[in-house]
């Protein structure tokens, strides 16, 4: 236990003085094998762990992804989609709030991230929101929990993740996170509209016109392509889900550059820099997760944490439940993929050995990953919705509140019953 000990400590140290996550994963592991005992593999067994744990044609798609999300934000996509959102939800009190909360689903069927869906919809909609009479703190918040609507409403880069961990169908994971996602998005709006009304939020004069709703339908179409592209494209089995992040990405381009002509041939190398920063830091920590799992399984603690599990013999919907505790606990200080791939090889056996469905069990991992972006330290959620409001973390984490309930109420409910997670299967 000496290494697991060392292993730990390295890495709640290395997380304490504000070491980056993936580095941190990556170290912990290399001290691991230097000053345990019980370890007797070379150092350079992590660089090959590393490297193996990015050996996969599926996780080619989060880099796709990643591109195709920065070519929609820059090429107008993202603002024509914010107002079709708001000419069919806009004409009512807090209006502009139930069209924030549209705009996130939306993008969250082309981007699969969540904090570039709150940057991308906070940069459109924020300021003008906090202009019209919107309070900050309650849109801040209503902000990072609707961007939580990215991993779930699919195309999800998690769940590309935990399909490629457990070999589930990531059709159907896309397909489960649809039919929980639009549930997701019914509770937000429900929670919007009551607060909307119990504080006072601004109401628009102007009424929801036909010919408006035409218009910004007609100027969206290029946009609302996109996710038919991108699921009809998996659910059909013509595509493989980064088959279908390829051509994503070239439709973006397309609809940047000769549809709305907002994308310049000069922008392009900026586009491009920052896609591959961004998906090179979720592809570093998916490598070096991969390496601190594999010790984490060599040393012998994820074999002493699964006997701890199946020796206080739960049933299935008991284990699911404290599997739900445990997992929202790691993401108030783990990035979601890296507890994924940290957990989820050592958790599915023993879920699978309890009957629990794989399509069950990943919504479980997934929706729990994206409540740790909502949860501080992590909250990357909160951390960009700060770049937009210029709010403190506590500001928005206070504002969040009503919505993170309601969320957290869905989450249960997809412990509680697995049906949900079926629904569409």
């Amino acid at each position: 236990m000496s290494s697991g000990i060392i292993l730990f400590l390295s890495l709640a140290v290395l997380l304490a003085i504000g070491v980056p996550i993936a580095m941190s994963l990556g170290i912990s592991s290399l001290l691991t094998i230097y000053l345990s005992p019980d370890i007797t593999v070379p150092a350079t067994t992590i660089a090959q762990r590393i490297f193996g744990g990015m050996e996969s044609t599926s996780i080619m798609a989060i880099a796709f992804f990643v591109l195709a999300g920065n070519l929609m934000t820059k090429g107008g996509i993202s603002r024509r989609l914010c107002d079709f959102a708001n000419s069919i939800v806009g004409g009512v009190r807090g209006g502009m709030s139930l069209a924030l909360v549209l705009s996130c689903a939306f993008f969250a069927a082309l981007s699969g991230s969540a904090p570039a869906t709150v940057l991308a919809i906070g940069a459109m909609l924020y300021d003008d929101m906090v202009r019209l009479g919107y309070p900050k703190a309650r849109t801040a918040g209503l902000l990072v929990v609707s961007g939580g609507l990215g991993p779930i409403i699919p195309p999800s880069i998690i769940m590309v993740v935990y399909g490629t961990l457990t070999g589930a169908s990531i059709g159907n994971m896309f397909k489960s996170g649809m039919a929980i996602g639009i549930l997701l998005m019914v509770v937000l709006m429900i929670v919007t509209i009551i607060y909307a009304n119990k504080e006072k939020w601004p109401k628009s004069k102007q009424k929801i016109a036909l010919k408006e709703f035409g218009i910004s339908f007609v100027k969206a179409i290029p946009a609302l392509i996109l996710p038919v592209i991108i699921l009809g494209g998996i659910y059909s089995g013509i595509l493989t889900p980064t088959e279908s992040a390829a051509i994503a990405v070239v439709w973006a381009l397309v609809a940047g550059m000769l549809i709305y002509k907002e994308v310049k041939p000069k922008d392009l190398p900026k586009i491009l820099l920052e896609s591959a920063k961004g998906a090179s830091m979720v592809l570093f920590i998916i490598g070096t997760s991969t390496a601190f799992s594999w010790l984490f399984t060599y040393s012998g603690i994820s074999k002493s944490m699964v006997n701890a599990v199946v020796a206080m013999n739960l049933n299935p919907m008991l284990f699911s439940l404290v599997i739900a505790l445990v997992l929202l606990v790691f993401g108030t200080f783990l990035e979601g993929i890296a507890i994924a791939v940290l957990l989820v090889p050592v958790l599915w056996p023993v879920a699978s050995s309890m009957g629990i469905d794989i399509i069950h069990f990943g919504m479980i991992v997934c929706i729990s990953n994206v409540i740790g972006t909502m949860t501080p330290p992590v909250a990357v959620n909160i951390f960009s919705a700060r770049s937009v409001s210029k709010l403190s973390i506590g500001e928005i984490a206070k504002g969040q509140t009503p919505f993170f309930i309601g969320y957290l109420l869905v989450f249960l409910l997809v412990v509680f019953i697995p049906a949900l997670s079926k629904f569409l299967l």
